[in-house]
């Protein structure tokens, strides 16, 4: 009786979590993008320019914001070199001021790799009408399999350092349109001497991100243009960079 007693206290409590929890905005896409890697680094690294099908959300909540996206990568040379990719973050408001208690986790999958990497630390809100800023820092875990570059010897699971990021948006016009800029950046730092043995590596910084400017056409259409960006990320060494070029449409 007293088991049944705290199963139907806890099924309770949890039914009055979403009552609790006002909806505040939310936002919702699926896109179409090309991302076309730079002539030096496909001389550098011999990655091929490829297409990928993106679908992406986000929400918020009195208690916080919730973001995160999957993408099918390389379709065009079929299901066997196909790649698949998803990321999920989650700001819990602490109630001190716009401090977050913040959670990250993403996983990219392929037919020569895995790699997941999961942060745990805090993000703070800086916002205004039109702009948005939100910095983040956490522990680092990361586990992959499968070696993977010209230099890897072997697989790593396990606390990996720590990370540093933001997001950051302003919303502005121009010629009568709407528009946005957006940028994303990721920084690993101190990262377990036995990941960077096992892939080749020396420098334990990273950097990983983008810098795009949006053009909302229509409240349901959305293109843009992506600077994508890397340093001893994306499987190699040194630096990467692209131009993606995408084409959303709003739910």
């Amino acid at each position: 009786m007293r088991k049944s007693l705290v199963a139907l206290s806890v099924l309770a409590a949890a039914a009055a979590v979403p009552a609790q929890a006002e909806y505040l905005y939310g936002f919702g896409n699926v896109s179409v993008n090309y991302l076309d890697w730079s002539n030096g680094t496909e001389n550098r690294s011999g990655k091929e320019d490829f297409s990928y099908l993106e679908l992406e959300g986000g929400a918020g909540f009195s208690w916080g914001e919730l973001y995160g996206f999957a993408d099918v990568e390389n379709l065009e040379n079929g299901m066997d070199e196909a790649r698949t990719s998803i990321k999920g973050t989650m700001a819990v408001k602490t109630g001190l001021k716009e401090l977050r208690a913040y959670g990250q986790l993403y996983n990219t999958n392929s037919n020569s790799f895995t790699a997941q990497n999961t942060v745990a630390g805090v993000s703070y809100n800086f916002s205004g009408d039109n702009w948005a800023f939100n910095p983040w820092v956490g522990f680092h875990h990361t586990i992959t399999t499968k070696t993977f570059g010209p230099d890897a010897t072997g697989s790593f699971s396990g606390m990996n350092g720590g990370m540093f990021g933001w997001v950051a948006m302003y919303n502005f016009k121009a010629f009568g349109e709407s528009f946005m800029v957006s940028n994303w950046h990721e920084t690993e730092f101190a990262r377990d001497d036995a990941y960077l043995e096992g892939f080749g590596e020396s420098d334990d910084l990273t950097a990983n991100g983008a810098v795009a400017l949006w053009w909302n056409v229509t409240d349901s259409v959305t293109t843009g243009v992506q600077y994508r960006y890397a340093y001893n990320k994306l499987g190699q060494t040194g630096h990467d960079n692209a131009v993606i070029y995408s084409v959303k449409y709003n739910f």
